[in-house]
């Protein structure tokens, strides 16, 4: 679930004592703004990842609309990854801000479509209808793949046959794409996910077995529609792993979320823990279950901070 940036003013139909809880729960794994702006760093490593020796076949989607002052980096960023068996897919929802004159501009390096749709979720599941691949992923159009990431989701898919969806670790960047700040994320735990959603998408990839069984994401989610789809695949049993690297970036920048939109993310994520739950959980009770999580995330920021080795 991408983590909006604007905070609500004005909601007096939540207590502030919750509203408090709900924005200390938010400060660490989801705080952007870490440091002043500078310039994104990535290990030369990355550039030299290896492919198997068998590749696997990969379909990326980028849903946008009217984001033409990023898109172009975060296809680049596809592009950039040198992939053999890549089957990229822009998913434009009729932008009117020269997103498709752009695209056709692209002489043909990847395949791309300009119609109106019904939000992102309709974009990815249209998107994965006309392409597929054995692992599956989407980025958004302002986020960024950072090198080598299709290499190393690929070697890592090639020697654990047992697993079905893995994340990594996410840089955020600003408007600029300066770093901004790091996420570096604990071991995979199927419990905390019922409470809160810590997976960055940008970083999520899965094996094309779970989107047959479980797919495509419910239109009907806004803001939530990934964290709907990771509960899902692991309601039917399908294995997660978190990868100790960084893979991908997610910007932030001013027009990405409005108050209104953080209001329904947060009615969104109601609706998913009651789900879960067969019954509404008051804020405390998100605290205490995301609690051990958070604490774990915190030791392992800290770690990468003072450069000691992080939990794999």
């Amino acid at each position: 679930m991408r983590e909006p940036r604007a905070m609500t003013r004005g909601r007096s139909a939540e207590p502030l004592t919750e509203a408090i809880k709900r924005r200390v729960f938010r400060f660490g794994l989801h705080r952007p703004r870490q440091h002043r702006p500078r310039a994104l760093t990535i290990p030369a490593s990355y550039h030299r990842e290896e492919l198997p020796s068998d590749a696997p076949s990969f379909a990326v989607v980028t849903p946008s609309y009217n984001s033409a002052p990023f898109l172009r980096a975060a296809i680049d960023s596809v592009l950039a990854q040198g992939y053999p068996r890549l089957r990229y897919l822009v998913l434009d929802g009729g932008s009117s801000d020269g997103t498709p004159e752009m695209l056709s501009g692209h002489g043909g390096k990847f395949d791309w479509l300009s119609e109106a749709d019904d939000g992102q979720a309709h974009a990815v599941n249209k998107g994965f209808a006309r392409i597929g691949g054995e692992i599956m992923g989407w980025l958004n159009s302002d986020d960024l793949m950072l090198p080598g990431t299709l290499a190393y989701v690929a070697r890592f898919f090639a020697r654990s046959p047992e697993v079905d969806l893995v994340y990594g670790h996410r840089i955020f960047i600003d408007s600029a794409g300066r770093e901004t700040g790091r996420c570096v994320l604990p071991a995979h735990d199927q419990d905390a996910l019922t409470f809160f959603d810590y997976i960055p998408q940008e970083t999520l990839f899965w094996r094309d077995r779970v989107w047959a069984a479980v797919g495509p994401l419910d239109s009907s989610f806004h803001y939530a529609m990934d964290w709907d789809f990771v509960l899902r695949a692991m309601e039917a049993g399908f294995t997660f792993r978190r990868l100790p690297r960084f893979l991908g970036c997610f910007r932030v920048h001013p027009e990405q979320k409005t108050s209104m939109l953080r209001t329904l993310g947060e009615a969104e994520a109601d609706r998913l823990r009651r789900r879960h739950f067969k019954r509404p959980l008051s804020m405390a009770e998100v605290l205490r279950g995301g609690r051990g999580y958070k604490l774990r995330q915190l030791a392992c920021q800290l770690a990468y901070r003072m450069r000691l080795p992080v939990s794999r």
